[in-house]
């Protein structure tokens, strides 16, 4: 049985998937068509050098890589955006969840797997701690929406 009715609950949870939609967005726009920028601007020159390929084969995969990245975050966005607009509170629930599990997974493959990047040690942890943050977004939601259901 869902409910469709609309509640504090379903505009939290509008305001977070806008929020994260937001963010999903603009990287993806800036991952598509200014990564050279946002390397230097995060990396430094130097890193960020070594990050763009050395060969302009290796420059051309490089850029077709990001673009691609870019993209998939820019539908991601998007999608969050559509998701946004739904009204059932057991769907809510279920998306938030399932969000949650995806920030985990990715904070939890930053930590295995990008800190051994020799270029990119040093910006793991401020990146899990960004995969966190977005997830505890989603768990404020879930509490909030369990106790307004119980309550």
């Amino acid at each position: 049985m869902s409910t469709t009715t609309s509640s504090p609950s379903s505009s939290a949870f509008m305001v977070i998937c806008l929020l994260h939609s937001v963010i999903a967005l603009s990287s993806g726009a800036l991952m598509m068509f200014h990564m050279k920028e946002i390397y230097t601007f995060t990396h430094g020159i130097e890193t960020a050098t070594k990050l763009l390929g050395s060969t302009p084969h290796d420059q051309l995969l490089i850029r077709t890589s990001d673009s691609f990245s870019g993209l998939l975050l820019f539908a991601i966005g998007f999608l969050l955006f559509m998701v946004s607009f739904v009204q059932d509170k057991e769907f809510h629930s279920f998306f938030a969840k399932g969000c949650t599990v995806l920030h985990v997974f990715m904070a939890m493959w930053r930590f295995w797997f990008e800190r051994r990047v020799e270029d990119l040690a040093w910006d793991w942890l401020r990146q899990t701690v960004g995969d966190i943050l977005l997830a505890l977004s989603w768990v404020f939601f879930v509490v909030y929406s369990w106790r307004e259901k119980y309550d």
